[in-house]
């Protein structure tokens, strides 16, 4: 692993974070390979995401549909839309193979909705394909320390 690399790739989810805080949502599907997989698993454990319960399984057009409904007020649980901030950190180079870079994070969220905060922390796992001088994600998967215990609304933690 090249420190070049780490700094690559820093940047990248920094700039993720960054885009869905602001609620870019468009340019955030534009990260994403169009087969890639946003997942968040009930099991902290799982790994077998097809056969397991989740909170997400995102394929292309869920996340597009998920990023619709933050946006249009659609949905009651993001209504008004929460005010989020993200901070990424501990990122671990776990896999360099070729183009394909397999990255660990850990992230804090904190949300502000409906006069209330709330706070969620997770590690994350991303495996990421270098394209055209950046990255494209082609699978994300959020595993919520608190996952297996009672959620407030989570649909817009993406």
């Amino acid at each position: 692993m090249s420190l070049q690399t780490l700094h690559e790739v820093t940047a990248f989810l920094w700039q993720e974070a960054d885009l869905l805080d602001h609620k870019e949502h468009d340019a955030w599907i534009a990260l994403w390979e169009e087969s890639g997989r946003y997942i968040v698993p009930i099991d902290p454990e799982s790994t077998d995401y097809a056969n397991t319960l989740n909170y997400s399984n995102d394929d292309h057009a869920m996340r597009k549909m998920r990023a619709h409904r933050l946006r249009s007020g659609e949905a009651v649980s993001t209504t008004p839309a929460p005010r989020t901030a993200r901070s990424t950190s501990r990122i671990v180079i776990l896999k360099e193979d070729g183009d394909t870079i397999v990255v660990r994070a850990a992230q804090n969220l904190r949300e502000f909705h409906k006069d209330r905060f709330r706070h969620y922390t997770s590690n994350i796992e991303y495996t990421l394909k270098r394209a055209g001088g950046s990255f494209k994600i082609a699978q994300k998967v959020i595993r919520l320390l608190n996952s297996d215990d009672a959620i407030a609304s989570i649909g817009y933690i993406l």
